[in-house]
């Protein structure tokens, strides 16, 4: 099964018998069959007919629709059967900080884990640009993620370390891509339009998952509900940021798949990827979470990790087991 983005501004998804057909101008861009997708992500100005839409839920179709800089603004999900005793325990966990803090300290850990780790890998290759110290005060960190005694300082714990390991990847940045620290809405450099853009790809894939599973992705554990906000698929993305979505995009720029020339300066100021060079980054996204590599003695993908640990964290609601995190091997 595999997911399907449509980035051509003016174009049409229409159905034909059991088969999508993407159009512009008349002209037939492309033509797939329902049963090779799962997910349907479109950017811009797609239209889509109401019998696609028809023909998407009738095949367990997911559609998401995004703005071209990969903002989330809604999505279409067939009907799936939902585990109650997941979202019952959920539900518990939404008016139980205390219940709830334990697990959220070992997202918290991971992610750092997971950050110190990244840089570890960098530092082979660029051991005067980024000092040993660096990856020292994260792992410093960990020590008070463990005796953090509510939520909101738990939060501050975490934003403080992922400002030092922000600084410190922006030590190995590219050359020609200067990167001073973490900018959202809007990025203001290439680096961070990738890391914004892959976060948010990476989440609605998580977001997806959790919901088709019977979780509520809304409620989360540690990040707390906040209208609109997908709370627990940004719990999960936490431990997959550094490794996944950071070390993609660095990738990206040191392996010239993409320039400087592929991105485009904002009215606000900021920096977004162009539309054109897309097809590019969504091939080299695919295989980036479909590539196998070795952990714990199995080969396995980034995709299969995310149904993985959110399997672990369902065991960890319902049954009570630990929840054990993704740690990225050094």
């Amino acid at each position: 099964m595999a997911t399907l983005y449509l980035t051509e501004q003016g174009s049409i998804l229409r159905k034909t018998s059991d088969r999508l057909i993407v159009e512009k101008h008349h002209e037939v861009l492309l033509e797939v069959p329902c049963l090779k997708l799962d997910t349907i992500l479109i950017f811009g100005n797609v239209q889509v007919t109401t019998q696609a839409l028809a023909e998407l839920l009738d095949h367990g179709i997911e559609l998401a629709l995004l703005s071209l800089s990969g903002k989330l603004r809604g999505q279409l999900t067939p009907p799936n059967p939902k585990n109650i005793r997941v979202r019952m325990r959920q539900y518990e966990l939404a008016h139980s900080e205390p219940s709830a803090l334990d697990i959220a300290r070992r997202f918290v850990r991971a992610k750092i884990a997971n950050s110190a780790a990244v840089l570890t890998r960098l530092r082979r290759h660029a051991s005067d640009e980024l000092p040993l110290t660096f990856i020292q005060e994260l792992n410093a960190t960990v020590p008070s993620i463990e005796t953090a005694v509510s939520l909101e300082s738990l939060l501050g714990l975490e934003g403080a370390a992922a400002a030092r390991y922000f600084r410190a990847l922006g030590r190995v940045a590219p050359s020609g891509f200067a990167f001073e620290s973490r900018s959202r809405r809007p990025p203001r450099d290439p680096l961070n339009a990738l890391l914004s853009f892959g976060y948010v790809l990476v989440g609605k894939e998580i977001q997806s998952l959790l919901d088709a599973m019977g979780f509520d992705p809304y409620i989360g554990i540690y990040h707390q509900v906040e209208y609109g906000r997908p709370s627990l698929a940004l719990d999960l993305l936490e431990e997959f940021r550094a490794p996944l979505v950071d070390r993609f995009s660095l990738s990206l720029l040191n392996l010239r798949v993409l320039d400087r020339d592929d991105f485009h300066s904002t009215p606000e100021g900021g920096v977004l990827l162009g539309r054109e060079s897309m097809k590019r980054y969504f091939p080299a996204y695919e295989k980036e979470l479909n590539a196998p590599f070795s952990l714990e003695g199995e080969e396995i993908s980034f995709r299969r990790l995310f149904r993985r640990q959110a399997e672990r964290l369902a065991r960890t609601l319902v049954d009570g087991e630990p929840y054990e995190p993704f740690l990225l091997p050094c």
